[in-house]
């Protein structure tokens, strides 16, 4: 079998379900991240069609223990409500005066990660009542930079992730529309020729994408800048086969993906990305991605 033209999605499967089973003993440092890896490892499933191999009481059982309920408002910084009007305020307490967010409400960063996570939250419950959408747009507006790409804050270099949270939480909030660059309809908002172009220039000659500019390829960014340019409609634009072979030389023996291709071992959050970046190029036998929130549909 040819790794690099052959997609190995039942050895994929299979590594997939090890690492729902029992993580590894490298990840003992990411305990407080078990959540993620698990979303990681339960999507990664689902974008291949496998999720009928999950036991779904056993893990929505084993997510819902981890969820404080506060007897009262005074409670409120200390944890998320049920109720959907709750979880608004809580996604309120946390936007900053100068329109970003932070992801607790006292010392944290504040950057466009967690205003894309502000906005993702306020899509999936459809409750914008904790979210100042106007604020939010002008932080994110004040992040592109010259070059057309977006920094974590204003007057920060482009990067990748940043760039995906910005134009997502932009899409998501109704400020521009989906495929914008096939409509022919340009936006007020911020500049999309030039942020097509920056992305664009994220495809390497190895064919992959890296997240900044004199960076190596990266198998994630194959997702974070080409979500980009998928939501903008400019997809079409992009050396899909050379992307596909830079993402299949990324695939380990023992399934899942590599961050580099020179690496050896996988792990979940590049064989996620992987993934998603696979069904973004259409990927037979696997699923398509809602792109602004980053999930299998």
């Amino acid at each position: 079998m040819d790794p690099i033209t052959v997609f190995d999605k039942e050895r994929h499967v299979f590594f997939l379900q090890v690492m729902l089973d029992s993580l590894p003993a490298e990840y003992e440092t990411q305990e407080i991240n078990t959540l993620t890896l698990a979303y990681f490892a339960v999507s990664a499933l689902k974008i291949l069609d496998a999720l009928d191999l999950v036991d779904k009481v056993q893990i929505v059982n084993w997510v819902l223990s981890f969820q404080a309920h506060p007897k009262d408002e005074s409670e409120l910084k200390n944890g998320m409500g049920s109720s959907m009007d709750f979880m608004g305020r809580k996604v309120l307490s946390t936007q900053m005066p100068i329109q970003s967010f932070m992801p607790t409400h006292i010392g944290a960063e504040t950057d466009l990660r967690f205003v894309y996570c502000a906005a993702a939250i306020c899509s999936m419950c459809d409750n914008w009542i904790g979210m100042d959408k106007g604020k939010a747009k002008d932080y994110i507006v004040q992040c592109q930079s010259y070059d057309g790409g977006f920094g974590l804050v204003p007057g920060s270099e482009s990067h990748g992730g940043a760039t995906y949270c910005a134009v997502a939480a932009l899409q998501l909030m109704g400020f521009i529309e989906d495929d914008i660059l096939n409509k022919f309809r340009p936006s007020s908002v911020i500049n999309v020729p030039m942020l097509v172009e920056w992305s664009m220039q994220r495809q390497a000659a190895d064919g992959g994408f890296n997240g900044r500019a004199n960076k190596p390829s990266d198998t994630c960014y194959a997702f974070w800048v080409g979500g980009v340019l998928k939501m903008l409609g400019a997809y079409q634009l992009l050396d899909r086969v050379a992307l596909r072979r830079f993402l299949l030389s990324c695939q380990s023996q023992y399934g899942g993906f590599t961050k580099f291709p020179e690496n050896m071992l996988p792990e979940l959050y590049h064989s996620y990305y992987g993934f998603s970046a696979l069904s973004l190029l259409e990927e037979p036998g696997l699923n398509p991605l809602c792109v602004e929130l980053g999930f299998p549909l």
